[in-house]
């Protein structure tokens, strides 16, 4: 590919074996055409793939057996993009032959209403793969560092000996050190309560459903059920485009909440968080997350009411204009900086950053804004 194709090459050399193979698969997404069978979509882009399925299988096939997984993933992305390949995931023997990942998946959500019966059971276990693989990577550290978080909640002023929390009980007692004795005189012991059953804080993730924000769907459905699992938090999952849907009753099964959005359409912000305030019955104990761009279709002044009025209450107020590894997302600027005027900064969040963020939420502590 960096020496171009055909003449343009101006070596004198050929590829053979595995690197030829390697190049004509590379060739087939991205190279400038000319083969028989290649189709044009826009410009001078164009395919060696050709249009029929048993062509494409055979290349998702290729680029297995030659690159790594996360390139795979990348040149299956750029294949739907480019080359509007998006109609053949509709079809079980494609779906089998792919490389699962989180775009795909948002992929797949985007056809779930266009999907024929046939397709729709293979599709659910692609997904359902993607989200075991998400929840084995995430589960771990999200419970223990939300776990740590609750817990510091509970601070009391007299623990019991196994409660007390020693570092915080050392460092405020330490001009009670004396030197003679190289020890400190703990007048004031700092710790825990015994970890209650009953609920100690609720959430409430209210995800903007646009189709710009599918890999953010993906990521936030895996980290509900998470969260859902976890006694001591109450966690109730909104979705929205111009229309509400609570899939709350639906929390311990990811892969039904997610075949339970609808990717695309308008965005009403205003209404989704109405819908969320009317939920609210512990402001004080209550952290509200938005996962959305912030294009507001619907009144601009309200959501900001809204906003005001929750953190008023007491309410911590989290604003992610995304949730995914995708880097710096588009967004409307405005919002975010009338939000951040409000308190509510606004920022894009890796999945890795997203426990640390909800812990400092949970902790009404200042946010680890990248």
């Amino acid at each position: 590919m960096v020496l171009g194709g055909g003449e343009a090459d101006g070596t004198g050399c050929a590829l053979t074996g595995r690197d030829a193979a390697m190049d004509a698969a590379l060739g087939a997404l991205y190279g400038g055409g000319g083969e028989s069978g290649s189709r044009r979509t826009s410009g001078a882009r164009s395919a060696g793939l050709g249009g029929s399925a048993p062509n494409v299988a055979r290349w998702l096939g290729d680029i297995r057996t030659y690159f790594p997984s996360s390139v795979v993933q990348v040149m299956q992305r750029d294949a739907i993009e480019r080359l509007g390949l998006a109609a053949l995931l509709l079809e079980p023997e494609m779906l089998e032959a792919v490389e699962p990942d989180v775009h795909l998946v948002g992929t797949l959500l985007s056809l779930n209403k266009a999907m024929p019966e046939t397709t729709k059971e293979t599709a659910r276990a692609v997904v359902r793969k993607v989200v075991e693989q998400l929840e084995k990577k995430l589960a771990t550290r999200t419970r223990a560092t939300l776990t740590g978080a609750l817990d510091r909640s509970a601070r009391i002023s007299w623990p019991r000996h196994h409660d007390i929390d020693w570092n915080r009980t050392i460092k405020a007692n330490l001009k009670n050190y004396l030197p003679e004795y190289r020890t400190v005189v703990p007048e004031r012991l700092i710790g825990y309560g015994r970890a209650a059953q009953s609920v100690k804080k609720e959430v409430i993730l209210c995800i903007d459903q646009s189709g710009s924000m599918a890999a953010s769907v993906v990521y936030a459905s895996v980290f509900g059920a998470v969260l859902a699992s976890m006694r001591s938090l109450a966690t109730r999952l909104v979705v929205f485009d111009t229309a509400i849907v609570d899939l709350t009753d639906q929390l311990d099964d990811p892969v039904d909440v997610l075949f339970g959005t609808q990717l695309g359409g308008g965005t009403d912000i205003n209404r989704a968080l109405a819908y969320c305030q009317s939920k609210i019955t512990r402001p004080a104990d209550t952290v509200v997350v938005l996962i959305s761009d912030l294009y507001e279709g619907g009144i601009r002044n309200e959501m900001l009411k809204r906003v005001a009025a929750m953190k008023g209450a007491g309410v911590e107020f989290v604003t992610l204009l995304a949730l995914s590894d995708e880097g710096a997302p588009a967004y409307d600027r405005e919002h975010a900086a009338a939000l951040a005027a409000l308190g509510a900064p606004a920022f894009a969040c890796t999945p890795d950053l997203f426990p640390e963020v909800m812990a400092a939420a949970l902790e009404k502590r200042p946010l680890p804004i990248p």
